[in-house]
């Protein structure tokens, strides 16, 4: 039986995308591409996720890569501005089991100790403050699917693995739950979601 309901956050519940900064920095696309791919990478983003502090990061790119300062420094200056909207249709989801009694409700999610201190206060992300609990890769310094981060999910909350359920739109880190023995629905959609949860006798 599912006691325990877990959620990722960026692409489940928050849509966060860089380009809705970087078309307006950059609107070549082939340079834009260039520069998500060379100077601001995937990687690079993660190691803040990991628990590098902004400053050091941004400072690191600047040295290495001068002619991109403005960019650079973008990337956490307007970091505020490539948070779209609440996927309104997970937030239902979460709002329905937040309410209902048979639920522990918490976030496992990858994301820097600076921008959640910043998320946590902006008004149309107050949905944050309702999880019973959640657990930040930037503040733990380790970050998924790396197994030590849901280690910690499972030991600070008690939680018996078969009896939770994670949601990630990321494959990868679907399946470092599964390997812990928590229940594991890759993100496609809120409709999507939720048929998985029934099938696992979570009724929302």
């Amino acid at each position: 039986m599912i006691k325990t309901l877990i959620f990722d956050l960026g692409g489940v519940l928050i849509d966060w995308n860089p380009d809705y900064v970087f078309r307006e920095l950059i609107p070549d696309e082939a340079k834009r591409k260039y520069f998500f791919e060379n100077i601001c990478t995937h990687d690079w983003n993660l190691e803040q996720d990991a628990g590098r502090s902004l400053w050091e990061a941004t400072d690191l790119l600047v040295k290495q890569f001068p002619e991109w300062e403005a960019e650079i420094v973008a990337y956490y200056g307007r970091w505020h501005d490539m948070l779209g909207e609440p996927d309104f249709g997970t937030l239902d989801l979460l709002k329905k089991a937040i309410d209902h009694p048979d639920y522990q409700v918490l976030a496992l999610t990858n994301w820097a100790a600076e921008t959640w201190d910043w998320v946590l206060k902006i008004e149309r992300f107050q949905f944050l403050h309702w999880f019973d609990g959640v657990v930040v890769s930037g503040q733990e310094k380790v970050r998924k699917p790396y197994p030590e981060i849901y280690q910690i999910l499972l030991n600070r909350f008690g939680i018996q693995p078969e009896s939770a359920v994670f949601t990630d739109d990321n494959f990868a880190n679907v399946v470092a739950a599964k390997k812990h023995g928590i229940h594991g629905i890759h993100f496609q959609s809120s409709s999507q979601l939720q048929q998985e949860l029934t099938n696992l006798g979570v009724f929302l």
